[in-house]
């Protein structure tokens, strides 16, 4: 006659942790030589929105929004913006596949140069550009002799200034899309006959939209907020270049309501970019 042995009891009990059971993470106590840096750091990045708010001027603020000047800057914005944002998916997103698909020499060095400009302080970009596109740079003089075309101080520069600040936000977060994408899907379209254009317009593509418009949303906000490269490549010209961050620059001299003013669209935007993008860089797992 057998007898049947029972299992041992975990002392944990019935609720404990199991191998298939992720263990939960206990909130752990900020030591206190941590807590006031990391107090006075929130107080640091905090403290000058709190006061841009404060000192607004709402009782005007309708007004100010709808002066002529303001609303040149706030339409040539937008429109500079979303033009450079297209220049950058049209070019941004091929450069990306390039990057995330093939392999060639030097990739490393190319994916480094597309990235320089994130880290470029932006005056430098502008003076590179300038060098390139002006009437005297190496590509601009030929296009002013052959095509009579002028970039430089004029709308298209503005367009110009931001795409190259703005592109690699969009190539990068594209590139990773890309290399989170299974290849497979469009290996499997290849072998139905597909093109590798039409597997890349009718599955690539699908699958790495949310990368795009994260990518095309950060790029967007960026040239919007973009002020060194274009003050050096595009100028200055009310209704022509002047763009929301130079019409706050110039503004604090004489009008500082209307410089608070565009601040506060500034800021309103870039509220909603990360509003926007919180599910997909700032959701906890």
């Amino acid at each position: 006659m057998s007898t049947r042995t029972t299992p041992p009891v975990s002392s944990a009990g019935a609720d404990g942790p199991s191998p298939g059971r992720p263990r939960r993470r206990r909130g752990s106590r900020m030591p206190v030589a941590l807590l006031l840096p990391a107090l006075l750091g929130l107080a640091f990045l905090v403290l000058p929105l709190v006061g841009l708010l404060v000192r607004a001027p709402w009782s005007s603020l309708p007004e100010q929004l709808t002066s002529t000047e303001v609303w040149e800057a706030l339409r040539l914005s937008l429109f500079c913006a979303t033009a450079a944002t297209g220049v950058s998916l049209v070019l941004g997103v091929p450069l990306a596949w390039l990057l995330a698909r093939t392999e060639f020499p030097g990739r490393r060095l190319v994916r480094a140069l597309v990235t320089l400009p994130l880290v470029l302080p932006p005056v430098v970009g502008g003076v590179a550009l300038l060098l390139v596109l002006g009437r005297r740079g190496i590509v601009g003089r030929w296009l002013d002799s052959a095509f009579g075309i002028t970039l430089p101080f004029h709308t298209s520069g503005v367009v110009l200034a931001e795409a190259f600040v703005a592109m690699p936000f969009l190539v990068i977060s594209v590139e990773g899309a890309l290399r989170a994408a299974d290849p497979r899907y469009e290996e499997a379209a290849a072998t139905l006959g597909a093109s590798r254009l039409t597997a890349f317009r009718r599955v690539t593509l699908p699958l790495i939209a949310p990368g795009i418009g994260a990518g095309a949303v950060l790029a967007w906000a960026r040239a919007l907020g973009e002020f060194g490269a274009t003050i050096t490549f595009a100028g200055n010209f009310p209704g022509k270049t002047q763009t929301m961050p130079l019409a706050v620059y110039l503004a604090m001299e004489r009008d500082p309501e209307a410089a608070i003013a565009l601040s506060l669209v500034l800021l309103l935007v870039s509220v909603a970019v990360l509003v926007g993008l919180r599910d997909r860089w700032m959701s906890t797992p």
